[in-house]
């Protein structure tokens, strides 16, 4: 089964950027690709601060605004009608959301593009519904965030 991605844009503060579904889309199964996982369904909301700021606090008890939050869903299989036995086929992977605004000063600040700020973010996010955390993978995880960007660093998101 192929990786099947979901993009969708709230508000708009978004317009600020000129996001290209195609081509995130093609990013991100290259991402997956590179990962090797062949059967994920995922989906990327773009957003404002103020949207982030709710769901992080909603979820995550932290009232403030941050540059992109992974929601996973990995534990949950799908159970198959005909038998009850599960579906290794498909694997709702869970949701990536990421704030146009935190991504756009975040690039400013740190003065890289903001195209290769985006794409950090959205492997960030993916390697978060890996089940990678900052509390016992952080080193790990930047190291093959940055791995994956050099990879693909030719890839256009917009």
């Amino acid at each position: 089964m192929l990786n099947v991605i979901d993009i969708a844009i709230s508000g708009d503060q978004t317009s600020a950027l000129e996001l290209e579904i195609p081509l995130i889309e093609q990013f991100v199964g290259k991402v997956l690709a590179l990962r090797e996982i062949p059967d994920w369904e995922l989906s990327i909301l773009f957003c404002s601060d103020k949207k982030i700021q709710y769901l992080n606090r909603k979820y995550r008890n932290k009232d403030c605004p941050t540059d992109v939050l992974s929601f996973s869903q990995l534990e949950q299989r799908f159970k198959s009608v005909d038998n009850g036995s599960t579906r290794s086929d498909a694997r709702p992977a869970g949701d990536i959301v990421v704030s146009v605004d935190t991504l756009i000063g975040n690039a400013k600040s740190t003065g890289v593009p903001v195209e290769e700020e985006l794409k950090r973010l959205l492997v960030h996010g993916i390697l978060h519904l890996e089940g990678m955390d900052h509390e016992e993978n952080t080193s790990e995880m930047i190291t093959l965030q940055e791995d994956i960007l050099k990879r693909l660093e030719e890839e256009r998101v917009f």
